[in-house]
């Protein structure tokens, strides 16, 4: 295979139940070469076995961490051994529209910015549309989103050099979230097209479902930025009240 433009990063663990059709969407994708990298983070379930299928695709890696190492470990795994120019993300739980990265890598290289970020559909947990859709500003600054993060994982298509200044730790915080900041901080304004090429399912065991658990996490992405106890609690204050306009919006 040549070498891809875009290298999708795919964590799994026990992602049985949904990693076929988030596959199947990184493999319907228009008009770009890409690679999809998919890491076996110590599953205890058939998402091994699902993968089998998919083992002689000659877009796709797979690769078997040895025991659970974590989301966060698990994507520097897929970032290091990259090969596009660009990295977009990919949580087992969602799925894109055939033209997300067509989309992104044209935004990307008309603003000639490091991060691009999309809006995002809801599904409950069977896949079924909610009716709801989360938007996002067209652009942002590291200003905006110490306040409020509105930048989505799976939604995230950015430079692989840049990756690879700022991988992802602290699972015990929003690991991405943390990695968007020290990415804005530097380089300034991220980028986003405000339509949902991300169909993301509120799946039942999200650290995101949880929103105490969800506050004390973005809690520890301001402290382990550096911000004082008392700023990063306004910080998280911040989120916490973006996060509940936001759910009561739809």
């Amino acid at each position: 295979m040549n070498t891809p433009l875009v290298s999708v990063v795919m964590p799994a663990y026990n992602a049985e139940k949904y990693i076929e059709k988030a596959i199947e969407s990184v493999l319907c994708q228009t008009s770009i070469s890409y690679e999809l990298i998919i890491i076996i983070d110590g599953s205890s379930d058939n998402t091994a076995s699902i993968l089998k299928r998919y083992r002689d695709h000659e877009a796709i890696t797979i690769i078997e961490n040895e025991r659970n190492i974590g989301v966060a470990a698990s994507r520097n795994k897929g970032i290091a051994m990259a090969k596009g120019k660009y990295i977009a993300f990919l949580d087992t739980d969602d799925w894109w529209t055939s033209d997300k990265l067509e989309r992104q890598v044209a935004l990307i290289e008309e603003k000639h910015c490091v991060l691009t970020y999309t809006a995002r559909e809801l599904f409950d947990d069977n896949g079924n549309p909610t009716g709801n859709t989360i938007p996002v500003r067209e652009e942002i600054s590291y200003e905006a989103l110490v306040k409020h993060n509105i930048i989505n994982c799976s939604s995230v298509l950015m430079e692989t050099a840049v990756a690879r200044e700022f991988y992802m730790e602290h699972d015990d915080s929003h690991e991405d979230y943390l990695m968007w900041l020290k990415v804005l901080k530097k380089y300034k304004i991220a980028y986003g097209i405000n339509e949902p090429l991300l169909k993301y399912r509120l799946s039942t065991h999200g650290k995101s479902r949880n929103k105490l658990k969800s506050a004390k996490m973005n809690y520890k992405v301001h402290r382990y930025l550096g911000t004082n106890p008392l700023k990063s609690f306004a910080y998280m204050s911040s989120q916490m009240l973006h996060a509940t306009f936001k759910y009561l919006n739809i």
